[in-house]
């Protein structure tokens, strides 16, 4: 009997000699209208982008996540170790958690699920539960808006170091109409000032998320938590991207 073939099929354009997405996020980058999805979902943007790039991605991110995540994840993860090598451009797609009402702050509110005994921790989840609502409209952000702007520029500013000139994109803040947040969002204007001066100082280009996605959320046709999309609103940013990196020097197929 004739021995299998050992050389694998070939592929026209092997993952090893791609670039990679290399894609920071919290939750919007990975939800759709029913909730979490896995990193290689086609009809997520990441995906999107990537696969009309022709490239692979690298996924990095978290619900909850705020710019502050980013740059330990940048720092900390070895994923984006291995992926930077590669990269042929970064996206921060955070800051909409950043300029979310926190009735505590990030680090207390983080503390909750370490609570013991169990029991203890369900009560204490449930009672943040309530106020959460209650509070949000008094509340100040996840991040100050000038911490967002200074943890983005630490996390360019480190991943420039290591890789001088790779384009990089950021996100404004989404929008919500999110009855667990009390539908506040009085610091998005705040946050989007911060994020748009240290984009025009350091020349990154911007994807609004409002822009994109905010007829779908305010007309009630994003998932039903009031925060994340649906797969039209990932269309929409996905587009949006794709604009901001040809505006960061990343030549996209098909654009002229």
């Amino acid at each position: 009997m004739a021995s299998a073939d050992p050389t694998p099929s070939a592929d026209p354009t092997p993952s090893a000699a791609r670039p990679t997405l290399l894609v920071f996020a919290d939750s919007l980058s990975y939800y759709g209208p029913t909730g979490g999805l896995p990193s290689d979902d086609p009809r997520i943007w990441p995906n999107q982008v990537a696969e009309r790039l022709g490239w692979d991605l690298e996924l990095i991110g978290r619900i909850g996540w705020t710019s502050r995540d980013v740059w330990w994840a940048a720092t900390q993860d070895p994923r984006s170790w291995a992926a930077l090598p590669r990269a042929g451009a970064v996206i921060f797609a955070t800051s909409g958690m950043d300029s979310l009402p926190s009735p505590l702050p990030t680090a207390v509110r983080e503390l909750i699920r370490y609570v013991r005994p169990p029991w203890l921790r369900r009560w204490v989840r449930d009672g943040y539960g309530w106020a959460q609502p209650r509070f949000s409209p008094l509340a100040r952000p996840a991040l100050p808006p000038h911490l967002t702007a200074e943890y983005l520029e630490m996390t360019r500013a480190a991943i420039d170091f290591n890789r001088p000139g790779i384009p990089v994109v950021a996100a404004l803040p989404s929008v919500h109409i999110a009855d667990s947040y009390g539908r506040s969002h009085r610091w998005r204007s705040d946050t989007v000032a911060a994020i748009s001066d240290w984009s025009a100082e350091h020349d990154v280009p911007l994807v609004d998320l409002k822009a994109a996605v905010a007829e779908h959320i305010f007309a009630g046709r994003g998932n039903p938590d009031g925060i994340h999309w649906n797969f039209e609103g990932h269309d929409a940013v996905a587009a949006r991207v794709l604009t901001a990196l040809g505006l960061a020097g990343v030549a996209v197929p098909g654009d002229d």
